[in-house]
């Protein structure tokens, strides 16, 4: 089996759909997966998602089934320094480095800021529908792995958000959620693949093969978008934000 999760082209977040940018980068996400044997699209409720995948449905003549936990990640935690609530994993290297709970796929759950809002429960319902749709499609959750009759090579495709597809790479791969989130990227309208390896019969491995591929911008002679990285010394930082 194949898993693709493609997060949404380039985000106009005050009307919840794509900048001009990101209409051209789903036009060339369509190129790709338009030659694809994708037998199922599911698609996060969220304007940005919905017209991200429309392109390549479009062109298809397909229609995707809207998932509610696919949307963007929604945990959030309580700010210590404004007491607002703020998205759930922007903490700064120098506070959840120091933090041993962080770097436990389990005891994360734990620590005093993510305590004080609703994150783990968000990540648990996740999580919890990746592993209903995986049933689904005939695999099903055992410990670490996947237990399966029959290791198609069926392809799906999950149109969704930054931080909801590392919430699901976190959970495939066994790594905790924190180092994975801020070590790693999918920018606007990469893809990122899991493939199933079968080397005992029946249990199943999700072994990622391509995290954030922007092949086909590249392709396109389309830059990759900054959106969801972090303000840095080397490079241009325009565009760049903690939002999904």
């Amino acid at each position: 089996m194949k898993l693709l999760i493609v997060r949404h082209g380039e985000p106009d977040y005050a009307v919840d759909s794509l900048t001009e940018k990101g209409r051209r980068e789903a036009a060339l996400l369509a190129d790709r997966l338009c030659a694809l044997p994708i037998e199922h699209f599911y698609v996060s409720p969220l304007g940005r998602a919905r017209a991200t995948a429309e392109y390549t449905l479009k062109r298809l003549g397909r229609q995707a089934e809207t998932l509610d936990w696919l949307e963007e990640f929604r945990g959030r935690v309580v700010d210590p320094c404004t007491g607002e609530k703020s998205i759930a994993w922007d903490f700064a290297p120098q506070y959840w480095t120091r933090c041993p709970e962080l770097w436990d796929p389990e005891a994360w759950r734990e620590n005093a800021l993510i305590r004080t809002g609703n994150s783990a429960a968000i990540y648990d319902e996740t999580v919890r529908g990746l592993d209903a749709l995986l049933l689904k499609h005939g695999y099903r959750r055992e410990g670490h792995l996947y237990l399966a009759e029959k290791n198609t090579d069926k392809t799906i495709c999950l149109f969704c958000h930054f931080g909801v597809g590392m919430a699901m790479l976190s959970h495939l791969i066994g790594i905790p959620f924190y180092p994975a989130i801020h070590g790693f990227i999918m920018a606007p309208s990469t893809v990122t693949t899991f493939v199933t390896e079968e080397r005992v019969p029946g249990q199943v491995w999700f072994r990622c093969t391509g995290l954030g591929d922007a092949s086909h911008l590249y392709a396109g002679n389309e830059p990759l978008s900054q959106f969801g990285r972090y303000r840095e010394r080397y490079g241009v930082d325009e565009g760049m934000g903690a939002k999904e």
